[in-house]
């Protein structure tokens, strides 16, 4: 399916590693221009030599000050993938103010300040946009020690021209995915509960993402997609 993403640009959070990491490469392949962020200077260096043109921007999104510079001349926007996120997976009696303090910075409130960012500038250029937000299915079931992982929430209402959805998916083997479910009986309870029988792969989760950018979906907003083989109709 042709998506018509060519020459419209594009920031991706979160692109260093994962899901983001291969939305860019994606991105990049279907002639969009991406902006890069990462808040990792050597994952952008490379991402840069295996997809010349891109625009590294090097930013700890949990600083919503270095956020705001960094980004201030970004330029013209047409599509947001917020995908940075931290999984710090604590059971619920052990959580701590640490973990919930980073989790809001960068799940939840870089989510809206780089949001505000890019619909800022679609409203003033008065061009449409696609904004979406990588969640997890831990938003919409409960999940053994994703009490602090389990929100992301959607911008505040925005124009009617600029669409705002959510890709929700079950594990996704990045590696944070491999590192957090690599005890075979831990990974043996989410997969007795997905009926495809398998975690999704990073190609599963950009699919879905670039059809939620593209005007293929131009119906779709304020929808949470779920990308997890089955496992929220369970």
């Amino acid at each position: 399916m042709e998506l018509g993403l060519a020459g419209r640009r594009a920031l991706v959070t979160g692109a260093g590693k994962g899901i983001g990491r291969s939305t860019v490469r994606a991105l990049h392949a279907a002639g969009v221009r991406v902006v890069a962020v990462s808040r990792t200077q050597g994952d952008l260096d490379s991402l840069v030599r295996e997809c010349p043109g891109v625009e590294p921007v090097c930013v700890d999104l949990g600083d919503w000050a270095a956020t705001e510079r960094a980004l201030a001349g970004v330029g013209p926007v047409d599509l947001l993938v917020n995908n940075a996120a931290m999984a710090l997976l604590q059971p619920f009696l052990e959580v701590t103010k640490e973990a919930c303090d980073t989790a809001f910075d960068v799940n939840l409130r870089a989510v809206v300040q780089v949001s505000q960012i890019v619909a800022r500038g679609l409203i003033a250029r008065g061009a449409p946009g696609s904004i979406v937000n990588v969640s997890s299915q831990a938003s919409q079931r409960a999940l053994a020690n994703h009490s602090v992982y389990s929100r992301r929430a959607e911008p505040p209402s925005v124009p009617a021209q600029i669409r705002v959805n959510t890709v929700n998916p079950t594990v996704v083997m990045t590696p944070m995915g491999k590192a957090n479910w690599s005890d075979p009986m831990k990974a043996k309870t989410m997969l007795d509960r997905i009926p495809l029988g398998r975690f999704a792969e990073e190609q599963d989760v950009v699919d879905a993402i670039l059809f939620l950018l593209s005007d293929r979906s131009s119906m779709t907003t304020g929808s949470a997609v779920p990308v997890d083989g089955g496992f929220l109709a369970t």
